[in-house]
């Protein structure tokens, strides 16, 4: 009615009846057409932006929390998958454990861990020793393997070298021996760390910087002059 050029003759006057059966009179008609528009006016663009706003605040945050937590929740679920359902140890249950150790190593250092790491500790110190080709359950996933066996064990050696660091599922018994250590141990580190080779603060990951500033480790002399084994804090 504002843009036609038709001319409507006592304007004014008009009755208009609306949606809801009620009527209004067209005047002053200026402020009626005022009204009429922030009535009609559509909200949708401005509801669709910040559903999507608030959404995407939703995904960001809870992808950020997951990173964060990933181990755990990867922890927890492997354990749940398995028979052991995320069950604390107090350490009066040392006796309970399967094994001494799982012995955590990346294939390619296969042949020192068998010949000689694990024959010494069988030999000097009697150990019973966990190692995935001999003590893996056939047929059940590979992630619930490690998971139980690094629960029915008192600590996990990690042999470090530049192989164990490249190495997924290494890097996996890792971090699921941390998570052991926090939520079935009370916080006991069962994490034992051997580096068999000189590697440089800036090529460890982070969190395995952090655990060797804080705990013990040891250094093994990968040479052929003999096994001595330097301790370091």
């Amino acid at each position: 009615m504002i843009e036609s050029n038709v001319l409507f003759v006592g304007l004014q006057e008009y009755i208009c009846t609306l949606e809801d059966g009620s009527t209004i009179i067209m005047k002053p008609f200026e402020y009626t057409v005022l009204q009429f528009e922030k009535t009609c006016k559509s909200y949708l663009g401005l509801i669709i932006g910040v559903s999507m706003a608030l959404l995407t605040v939703i995904l960001t945050v809870t992808a950020s929390l997951m990173y964060r937590y990933r181990w755990k929740i990867r922890y927890m679920y492997y354990m749940t998958k398995g028979k052991y359902s995320y069950t604390k140890i107090s350490p009066a249950d040392d006796d309970e454990y399967m094994y001494d150790a799982f012995i955590s190593y990346a294939d390619d250092d296969r042949s020192f861990v068998l010949k000689d790491c694990i024959e010494k500790l069988k030999k000097e110190e009697n150990f019973r020793l966990c190692i995935h080709q001999r003590n893996f359950m056939p047929g059940q996933d590979i992630t619930v393997n490690i998971t139980n066996c690094i629960h029915t064990s008192r600590t996990t050696v990690c042999l470090i070298t530049r192989k164990f660091l490249e190495s997924y599922y290494c890097m996996f018994e890792f971090n699921m021996a941390r998570m052991e250590s926090i939520y079935s141990r009370d916080g006991r580190n069962i994490l034992f760390l051997v580096f068999y080779e000189q590697i440089l603060p800036k090529e460890l990951p982070l969190v395995m910087l952090e655990l060797v500033q804080k705990e013990s480790y040891i250094e093994y002399p990968n040479d052929e002059q003999g096994n001595v084994v330097s301790g370091r804090k």
